[in-house]
């Protein structure tokens, strides 16, 4: 069985799955995903390196790299046309740009009544002000983004002004997040298939608790709300793996994120499970029921 594995590089991530997949007999292939070409009519579809996508018995998203508009777009429409072709892609283009986005992510939890703080999306930097007068205290995020990267706590109106001033020279979003009490940590619980098959408490000294900013990641066992939580967020965007980010505040656990392409070298550090071997076991066993 051949796996591609699509990613902007051959890092750590990349490796260790294709060893779990050597390890169940695959062949497991980096499929640099900068590299597309598709052809109208198909015949190949899409290609990496002049390699045809549809040969592969299944496609393992592990990057979708920072681009332009039409980059991003054209690289979303190749997979949902090899998925429509038949070729099985983990996680689906559907959940990936569900979760790629934070309004669209936000808006679907609200709408299922799963709880996420309030929110104000906007394009006009006089709503923008608004917004910030509504909730006050707020964390500023790019609409496209992880690993907490680009985010800042916002609570002075003076402040609020000069940082959405800067966001409207760059023709950006206005992504405003309420700021939710919650201490000094986050939790974050890894699902694949229907179980959270690992959990860490991100400790950091201050709001932000990403490992990649310093956040120091510790062992939890997850209570069954907080799984409860994650399972119900993971069924509703249809992502074969993710990592949802949760706060546990005064009236229970909120969901921040949901992650369709996590890492977890951090997460990795505090169990005992395989990940990557859990990750590549979920695929095969969809592939051979």
């Amino acid at each position: 069985m051949r796996i591609g594995i699509l990613a902007d590089r051959k890092g750590w991530h990349v490796e260790i799955l294709a060893k779990a997949l050597a390890r169940r007999g695959c062949r497991a292939d980096f499929l640099p995903i900068t590299r597309l070409t598709a052809r109208v009519p198909g015949d190949p579809l899409v290609t990496v390196n002049g390699e045809s996508l549809e040969s592969y018995d299944a496609l393992l998203i592990r990057t979708i790299p920072e681009g332009s508009l039409e980059q991003i777009v054209f690289r979303m429409n190749a997979l949902h046309r090899l998925e429509a072709a038949g070729v099985r892609i983990m996680n689906r283009p559907s959940p990936l740009e569900q979760t790629v986005d934070k309004y669209y992510t936000s808006s679907l939890l609200a709408s299922r009544g799963l709880p996420t703080p309030r929110t104000v999306v906007a394009e006009g930097f006089d709503d923008a002000m608004a917004a910030f007068q509504e909730l006050g205290d707020v964390i500023v995020k790019p609409l496209f983004g992880a690993g907490g990267r680009g985010m800042v706590r916002v609570s002075d109106a003076d402040v609020a002004y000069r940082v959405f001033r800067t966001l409207t020279l760059t023709r950006s979003i206005f992504y405003i997040q309420e700021f939710v009490p919650h201490g000094n940590y986050d939790l974050r619980g890894l699902v694949i298939g229907d179980q959270v098959v690992a959990a860490m408490r991100r400790q950091s000294d201050g709001w932000r608790h990403n490992v990649s900013q310093g956040a120091r990641p510790e062992a939890c066992v997850m209570d069954d709300d907080a799984t409860r939580l994650c399972l119900q967020a993971s069924r509703l965007l249809g992502t074969d793996y993710a990592g949802i980010d949760l706060l546990q505040t005064p009236y229970g656990y909120t969901v921040v994120e949901v992650n369709s392409i996590p890492g977890w070298s951090g997460l990795q550090r505090t169990t005992e499970v395989d990940l990557a071997q859990e990750i590549a076991d979920h695929l095969l066993s969809v592939l051979r029921p």
